[in-house]
């Protein structure tokens, strides 16, 4: 506490030095609260009381103001006993020669030992105290006394007289305490064993030890608040919290500033950023030189700066002591005047907001205004603040619902389900008619963009009517200014290319026209040649995540996925899951993490994919209750069917469904979830109708594309385990007759389906092309399926040897999916416990030990080879003889020391991508 005090140090020592000589003196120390003046007073006390010195101490108190010879009273019961008279036994203790005496006694005191009187906060001594002290002062010219006092800079004493007969005495000093200068600060902090940002360095020097720097600024040089920053850090390591020991200081310096300062704190406390000279005078009810001289002195002490808090911790400690109802009113004065004085929007709301609901005439449009302002500017918590209180004022059923949609937009960064709630009023408001045209078009697009198509189409159909009867001439409620389907038929990142859902036709009515609410959820035309891939990540690669790219972003994902498959996806679900998370967007980070587990799946990693769902629905406050809660919990259902875990599926297939789930994309979500699972649980008329429902839903909403969705091969693989082959066929062949069966990866899915409908030879050619296109697609899960069924034709074929490399080739990788019930039905009781372990299996192969021993060309034979090809299919594919076949695989063999083709390690398929099969 005494760093950076060395002047006043010296001033003292030189008084009490002359005092020890004869010589008396006075010496008066101001200051702003806590700057150090009674660490001051009690130095000199302890030097002078190691010097000889007889030291005679007392503090002043606001309660004890008004006690008669208080603050004397205390001085005297620290004299050696008997040495000094008590004025309080005399009658009347105001008579002069009661403090003539008194008087008197110290001189014979000070002529044993010196005397050095101490009186800290002497702006509150008691009246007759004061003239104890003043008739001492004036009558002590020789003798060895010093008097020291403190004084508070915002509160003198009340007499006048006292401060001028001070002035008068020769031996008056006045010492000034300031605020600690950066320096000082800078090395206070170099001598703590915390990390604190110097002073001099500003808030951007970082910590040391890897915690969160020290705000020294905020004590503004205070000594006492610098302290209490510092232990509070050294504490918990952290900023200033409310309650903390740096909260606590500030309002035990306010307490001793007086109720005069105290009360403009408040009043700049309320006022915050609109903090002034001006309007803290209007608000106070005071005169301009009381604000000024209040504000000073705050300033002095390092509470303010100018007329702001130094720390919003300080401010928020001051609004939390007030009474509710006077800082209620404070706040509503504060707006009236702010908005009167035309202040901006935001800092007129931010007072609107302390006050909640009000009859302000003029609120509503102000909170809207400031709403979209703070969205501009990123300040979404408080964007979103402002429309609840806008929503609660004085607005009629259009400016409700508008509040409703601009909140939904904001909140699904953080909340979806609470984003899709948000809706239900503009809805309602909607199917009532009483939704203005300027507002359908917002309504539907952010339905869009949750996925609720259904929902969507309403808001779309009754925009397009009204527009209709305005061409008709008829009345409608269309006003001028910007069209309600700007940004409607915008397509959001494929430039230049038209989704299959969407009609460009000049010569169609207006109603077919406007864009279909499913495009935004559309992949082009062009989607299997992979130039939808590219442009998709050509949009990424430019797209920085905001509130007004989020949807797009999701939508390029989900394209690159349905398009280029999840290698692709991966690295773009990092990169925005990241940036989500540096954003502080729990309801990004669990749409990022659900795109994550869809890549997983699509990939055929069950365990990876249930995990990231499970991880993405742990981000959401509801778990279950919102519609893309449903879509999430979807792709944890697929998952956990397909690796065997159906009490897990059953679970979330039992949750209660929210309402607008059957009208949305993840509705059908939640149809072929449960459409699989009813199919893994032989429940196949229940499986047939959920994919059916898909067909018929997205035919309607013009998405019938096997890319997004392949509901076909599911109501085929229904069909089939219902008998009814025939129909099978059918749904079979309008998918192969698709473009999109193009594709490698609806190709392998479709031709898979297919072979089950046809005779051995022809199962076995087609089952053959099955496993070279799911090869390609990144899909092992699929590919084991195909793998499986293709070992089985191999069997029935007579070809035993191939079939039981494929097989075991079809186990492995069902294995490394995690799908158990495809490993127990492709080798029962091969993974039970006391079966063949994995290394007896595998032989134990290190893969980069295979890597090493074979050549590129050894690879890609040897591959082929553990697939289940014949040398002359292998030499077909790679464009060899026969003969060059058999020569590689004899070199294989003598590498691996294996003597034929079934002892072949089933790992050389992770080796490279070798050829098509």
């Amino acid at each position: 506490m005494l760093i950076d005090r060395e002047r006043e140090l010296a001033v003292l020592e030189s008084a009490l030095a002359d005092c020890l000589r004869g010589t008396p003196g006075i010496v008066l120390i101001e200051g702003a609260v806590g700057c150090g003046k009674s660490e001051l007073v009690e130095t000199v006390a302890e030097r002078a009381a190691a010097s000889g010195a007889v030291v005679l101490r007392a503090i002043g108190t606001a309660v004890e103001h008004d006690l008669p010879l208080g603050v004397l009273g205390q001085l005297l019961a620290a004299a050696p006993a008997g040495a000094l008279p008590d004025p309080a036994s005399a009658p009347d203790p105001s008579r002069i020669d009661v403090m003539q005496s008194l008087c008197a006694a110290v001189h014979r005191l000070a002529e044993t030992a010196p005397v050095v009187i101490c009186v800290d906060d002497l702006h509150h001594i008691d009246d007759l105290s004061c003239q104890y002290l003043l008739h001492l002062v004036r009558r002590t010219r020789a003798a060895r006394v010093l008097l020291v006092c403190t004084e508070s800079v915002h509160e003198r004493a009340d007499d006048p007289v006292y401060g001028t007969e001070l002035l008068r005495q020769r031996s008056f000093v006045r010492i000034r305490a300031e605020r600690l200068r950066p320096e000082a600060v800078d090395r206070l902090a170099a001598a703590e064993p915390v990390a604190v940002a110097p002073a001099a360095a500003g808030p951007a020097a970082g910590p040391s030890d890897g915690r969160t720097p020290l705000p020294a600024e905020a004590a503004g040089g205070n000594p006492l608040l610098l302290r209490a920053l510092i232990e509070e850090h050294r504490a918990g390591g952290r900023t200033p919290e409310l309650g903390g020991a740096f909260a606590q200081a500030v309002l035990a310096c306010l307490h001793r500033c007086g109720p005069v300062a105290r009360r403009l704190a408040e009043v700049l406390a309320v006022l915050g950023e609109l903090g002034s000279r001006e309007s803290a005078v209007r608000l106070l009810g005071s005169t301009d030189g009381a604000v000024v001289r209040g504000s000073a002195a705050l300033d002095a002490a390092g509470i303010l700066d100018g007329y702001r808090f130094r720390h919003p911790v300080a401010r928020q400690a001051v609004l939390d002591r007030m009474d509710p109802d006077d800082r209620t009113a404070l706040h509503r004065r504060a707006a009236e005047l702010a908005y009167r004085d035309g202040a901006p929007t935001t800092a007129v709301a931010a007072q609107l907001l302390a006050v909640g609901p009000t009859d302000l005439p003029w609120a509503v449009a102000v909170l809207s205004a400031a709403a979209e302002q703070l969205l501009a500017d990123g300040a979404v918590g408080r964007a979103a603040a402002c429309l609840e209180l806008a929503h609660r004022g004085r607005a009629d059923d259009e400016q409700r619902a508008q509040f409703r949609t601009m909140l939904a937009a904001i909140t699904w960064r953080t909340n979806p389900g609470a984003a899709e709630r948000a809706l239900a009023e503009p809805l309602e408001t909607l199917r009532a008619g009483r939704l203005g045209p300027a507002r359908l078009g917002p309504l539907a697009r952010l339905l869009t963009e949750q996925g609720r198509i259904d929902e969507a189409g309403e808001a779309l159909e009754r925009l397009a009517a009204g527009r209709e009867a305005e061409r008709a001439g008829r009345p409608a409620r269309f006003g001028r200014g910007a069209d309600p389907l700007d940004g409607l038929s915008a397509f959001p990142w494929w430039a230049g290319s038209t989704p299959s859902c969407a009609s460009t036709r000049p010569d169609e009515p207006l109603a077919a026209r406007i864009s279909a609410p499913a495009t935004l959820w559309a992949i082009p035309e062009h989607a299997a040649d992979g130039v939808a891939g590219v442009a998709a990540e050509s949009f990424l690669r430019g797209a920085t995540l905001g509130a007004g790219t989020a949807a797009p972003i999701v939508q390029a994902v989900r394209a690159l996925l349905a398009t280029d498959g999840p290698a692709r996806v991966l690295p773009w679900c990092q990169v925005f899951l990241e940036e989500a998370v540096r954003r502080g967007a729990p309801g990004w980070q669990a749409t990022f993490t659900a795109l994550h587990a869809e890549a997983l799946l699509r990939q055929g990693d069950l365990t990876g994919a249930q995990q990231q769902a499970e991880a993405a629905l742990d981000l959401l406050p509801e778990r279950g209750g919102s519609v893309f809660a449903r879509g999430v919990a979807a792709t944890l259902i697929r998952a956990a069917t397909a690796a065997g875990r159906h009490d897990t599926a059953a679970r979330e297939l039992s949750r209660p469904l929210p309402e607008g789930l059957a009208g949305s994309i993840h509705g059908i979500a939640h149809l072929r979830a449960r459409g699989q699972y009813h199919l893994a649980t032989h429940r196949f008329h229940a499986a047939l109708g959920d994919f059916l429902d898909i067909g018929r839903t997205l035919k309607r909403w013009g998405l019938d594309r096997p890319l997004l969705m392949p509901w076909r091969t599911g109501a085929a693989e229904a069909l089939i385990r219902l008998g009814e082959a025939p129909q099978a066929a059918r749904f079979v062949a309008d998918q192969l007759a698709h473009r999109d069966a193009a594709h490698p990866w609806i190709s392998g899915l479709t031709l898979r389906v297919r072979a089950a409908l046809c005779e051995p030879r022809e199962r076995h050619a087609l089952l053959t092309r099955a496993v070279d296109e799911l090869h390609d697609s990144e899909d092992r899960y699929e590919l084991a399926r195909a793998l499986a069924d293709f070992a089985r034709v191999l069997k029935e074929l007579g070809d035993g040897n191939r079939a039981t490399m494929v097989n075991r080739r079809a186990w492995q990788l069902a294995k490394e999916c995690g799908a158990d019930p495809l490993c127990e039905q492709i080798a029962p009781g091969l993974g039970a416990p006391g079966g063949p372990s994995e290394d007896a299996r595998s032989g134990g192969v290190d893969l980069a030990e295979l890597h090493a021993r074979l050549s590129e060309s050894e690879k890609r034979v040897a591959m082929l080879a553990v697939h289940g090809h014949t040398n002359r299919e292998i030499a077909t594919k790679l464009y060899i003889t026969v003969s060059t076949v058999e020569q590689h695989l004899t070199r294989v063999y003598r590498k691996l020391n294996i003597t034929r083709r079934q002892e072949l390690p089933a790992e050389l398929h992770l080796l490279g991508s070798g050829g098509r099969m």
